[in-house]
Parts: C-alpha cells; sequence; structure tokens
C-alpha cells in the first residue's frame, strides 16, 4: 500500500507522460532506478560544488590558480604594459590583485543558486547527465544558472571592488596610464569583464570536479555514487 501511495504522489508532481518516458528509458535490469540515478547525480554536483566553490572564495582562489585566473582584457595589457616601461611594476601587479580578489569575494553569492538548480533537477536530465559526455553536467549548471549567477554576481563584484580597494587602485591606474604622453586613453568596464570572467572561472573548477568523479572511482565516496557511476561506466 506504501508503495502504491508513493507512485500516485510520483506520477501526480510530475506528470504522467515524462514519468512513463523515464521509465521507459531506465536501465531496470541494472538494479538502478530513477530515484537512485536523480539522488546520485544530486550528490555528485552538490560535492563537487562544495569542493571546487570553496577553493574559490579562499584568498587567492582565483589570484594562484593558474586554471581560473583572472587576467587582464586585452585594453588593458596596453596599459599594464606602459605602467611596467615606467617604473611602476607594482601598481600593475595591484590592479591584477584586486581584479582576482573581487572575484573571489563575489563567488561566495554562487552556492544558494547551485544548490536551487540541483535540487530542480528533473529525473529525465539526471539520466541525460549520467549517460551523457564528460562535461555534461556542467553544461546543465551552466545552462540552469548563467543568468541568476551573473545577476548575483554583478553587483557583489561592483561592491567587492570598494570593499578590497580595487576602485580606487583602478582609478589611480587608469588616470596614471592615461596621463602618459600619447596614449590612447581608455576606460573599461572592469565590473563587467571581471563578472564574466568568475562565471567562467567557476564553471571550469566544477568540469574539473565532474570529470574527476566520471573517471576516477576512489572519487565515488559513497555506495550510491558507486552504483549509479558504474552505469556511465558500461554505456
Amino acid at each position: 500500500m506504501k508503495k502504491f501511495t508513493l507512485l500516485l504522489v510520483v506520477f501526480a508532481f510530475f506528470g504522467c507522460a515524462e514519468m512513463q518516458q523515464v521509465m521507459n528509458q531506465l536501465p531496470q535490469t541494472q538494479g538502478i532506478g530513477m530515484f537512485d540515478i536523480s539522488n546520485g547525480l544530486k550528490e555528485a554536483l552538490n560535492n563537487g560544488i562544495s569542493k571546487q566553490v570553496t577553493k574559490l572564495t579562499a584568498t587567492d582562489g582565483f589570484y594562484k590558480n593558474e586554471a581560473v585566473k583572472i587576467l587582464l582584457p586585452e585594453e588593458l595589457r596596453k596599459v599594464d604594459a606602459g605602467l611596467r616601461k615606467i617604473g611602476l611594476s607594482s601598481m600593475a601587479d595591484e590592479g591584477l590583485k584586486v581584479l582576482n580578489r573581487a572575484a573571489e569575494d563575489a563567488v561566495k553569492e554562487a552556492t544558494p543558486i547551485f544548490v536551487s538548480a540541483v535540487k530542480n533537477m528533473s529525473f529525465t536530465d539526471a539520466r541525460g547527465i549520467l549517460m551523457g559526455n564528460e562535461s555534461s553536467a556542467t553544461a546543465y549548471l551552466n545552462n540552469s544558472t548563467s543568468t541568476a549567477l551573473y545577476g548575483k554576481f554583478n553587483p557583489v563584484i561592483k561592491n567587492s571592488f570598494t570593499k578590497v580597494g580595487a576602485d580606487k587602485v583602478w582609478a589611480n591606474i587608469i588616470t596614471k596610464y592615461n596621463s602618459i604622453p600619447l596614449v590612447n586613453k581608455v576606460n573599461p568596464d572592469l565590473t563587467d569583464y571581471v563578472t564574466n570572467q568568475a562565471l567562467i572561472g567557476v564553471f571550469k573548477m566544477i568540469a574539473v570536479e565532474e570529470k574527476n568523479i566520471r573517471t576516477n572511482l576512489s572519487s565515488r565516496t559513497t555506495p550510491l555514487l558507486q552504483r549509479v557511476f558504474a552505469m556511465q561506466d558500461h554505456k
């Protein structure tokens, strides 16, 4: 009776058509049901988000991680070179550091958005991700969260520029550079640039974790992860 009641609840929640489609696609012969697949994917994603996003929020999480370190946009590379030519290398170095500091501060806002996306993953999404390529989960999160993340990151980075002193550092840098004779003056939108670079960095690190759990058996640290990802190994 309990099992029957549970099935009624599930059908009512997801709809008969979607539920029947998913049930038809599931490899029941392997003893893995739709709830296991969904929960396994959610566990894997939450583990990856917790592990990798936490790394990025730490001091130097971006700045000393060559995979995601935010470099200067092309427009500002000439600024960097110009400052170094006139003996202001330390100012140029500080300018790069504070951009990364702002990203580290903003990424703290990412976790709740990711958790919400994972929570709302459907059975169909879960199976498609499991049986997809090595970056299917990352692509799902990218498609599901990019707009919300940009909306969260952008004002945080703007505030972070003040918090970490980036606004003053870059106002000084731009003023110094624009005062150099014969240079083309610059006025970049650093908030938008750092926001987009922070997003790229977040998804790059989640992709690293996804590839790890797909290819490294020792990273499947629970029986559920082992059962679910064994399906992917034999697809």
